[in-house]
Formats: C-alpha cells, sequence, structure tokens
C-alpha cells in the first residue's frame, strides 16, 4: 500500500454505482486513510435483488483481502438485513475467519452507532417503503425501538435527488408528530445528507445516526484513528 496512506486502507463493497455518497465518506475521513471499493449493481432496489447479492459481496471481499485492505466494509443494509440480526453475524464471522481479515456491515454499524448514542427508541427515515420494512424488522431483532419511521418513496434511481431540506422537514415533522424519541436514526447510503446531521441534532436537541457518518464513524474505531471532525454530528465530533 502507499505510504501517502500511512492510517490504513479500507476495502468497501459497494451495493451500487451511484455517485455522490463515497464521495462524501471520503471527505469527511481524516487524511492518510485510504479507500478501495468495488461495486455492485443494483438497479431494481427489490427484496429478490438484495437476497441474491450475498454470493457477490463474498467474491469482492475475498478480492480486497487478497489485496490487503486493513478493513472491509460491506455497505447497503437491506441484504444483510434480510439476514436476520443473529444470522448476520454468524456470516460476517465466518468471512472473517476464512479471510483473515476484520469486516463489518452497514447495518452492524448503525446498530453500534445508535447504542453509542444511548438511543433506544428513535425517529427513523429511509427512501424506499420496501428497505423501510425491512430495517423496521432487523431493528427489533437488535432490540431496539421505532416510535416512527417513514420513507421518502422515489424510484431507486433517483435516490440521490432528495434535497437535504426535504430530508430535514421530513425528520422534523415526525419528531414533532412522535415525541419521546432518544434520537433520529437515518437509514440508506443512496443520498448525500451528510449536512443535515450538526443541523437537525441542534435543532432537535437529540443525537443523530445517519449511514455514512457511521461508516466514518467506524473507520475511526477500528483503524484506531482519532481526529474528531466537526460539522457532521456528535459520532464524528465526539468518536465514542
Amino acid at each position: 500500500m502507499s505510504f501517502a496512506l500511512w492510517r490504513g486502507v479500507v476495502g468497501m463493497v459497494r451495493p451500487t454505482r451511484r455517485p455522490g455518497t463515497l464521495e462524501e465518506l471520503i471527505r469527511v475521513l481524516p487524511e492518510g486513510i485510504g479507500i478501495i471499493p468495488l461495486l455492485l449493481n443494483f438497479k431494481a432496489g427489490s427484496t429478490a435483488e438484495f437476497r441474491k447479492s450475498i454470493p457477490q459481496y463474498e467474491h469482492f471481499a475475498a478480492e480486497l483481502a487478497e489485496q490487503g485492505v486493513d478493513l472491509i466494509i460491506l455497505s447497503g443494509a437491506p441484504p444483510f438485513m434480510l439476514l436476520g440480526h443473529q444470522a448476520e453475524a454468524k456470516l460476517v464471522r465466518q468471512w472473517e475467519k476464512k479471510y483473515r481479515i476484520e469486516m463489518v456491515t452497514d447495518p452492524q454499524m448503525q446498530v453500534a452507532g445508535l447504542r453509542a448514542m444511548g438511543i433506544k427508541k428513535f425517529i427513523g427515515a429511509s427512501y424506499s417503503a420496501v428497505q423501510n420494512r425491512i430495517v423496521l424488522d432487523y431493528m427489533a431483532q437488535a432490540g431496539l425501538k421505532a416510535l416512527s419511521m417513514e420513507p421518502i418513496d422515489v424510484p431507486f434511481d433517483r435516490v440521490a435527488e432528495i434535497s437535504t431540506h426535504t430530508l430535514y422537514a421530513h425528520v422534523k415533522k415526525l419528531f414533532r408528530k412522535h415525541p419521546g424519541a432518544d434520537g433520529i436514526y437515518i437509514q440508506g447510503g443512496g443520498w448525500q445528507t451528510t449536512h443535515v446531521v450538526a443541523m437537525l441534532e441542534n435543532d432537535l436537541q437529540v443525537p443523530v445516526v445517519h449511514a455514512t457518518i457511521c461508516q466514518a464513524w467506524q473507520i475511526h474505531k477500528r483503524l484506531r484513528v482519532r481526529e474528531t471532525t466537526p460539522g457532521f454530528g456528535r459520532l464524528l465530533a465526539e468518536l465514542p
């Protein structure tokens, strides 16, 4: 690996070839961390497409392990959420043992983020009714309760068109309608929403856990880097 990447290199298996969110992740990471992405090509965003993707995830994870990265992130929550909380953990342990490298999925990172922020009851947002049902079932298995979780339902190939302002208004409306939440959970790595996290935290005075921010936080944690990043919410400002 390049000496310019002295803090570590992360291999990522990503579910789509959409631009935007990978660039967001790289921008919030500190200098010295490299990302090697391998991209699946989800197009329908259907349950059937999610279920059949696991062998391809493993194929790409094997390639990244062979390249000698320090950590592998299996991005894209629904395929692993469909396995169930316990079966997902078992599969990751099997792959870690087989390829001799640390791995983590998006759902595992998001549950860890919610717990690190002390969130047991949350208000949630996603961008797909299909994904919404998958997420609610998985989070219940993980012992977390959604007071309300509603999607901004758009065609799968138009997720990136959802604006920060639209997401902010959607979440704030749910938060007012369903009081008592410990925090907010923004699911999905397809929309460019990192800048809404700090805004919601400041205005609503509760922590916010978001997919891309969880990835950045876990990269810090697992590569043992502590360089706090203000402006993107408490997870990156505090690195709990």
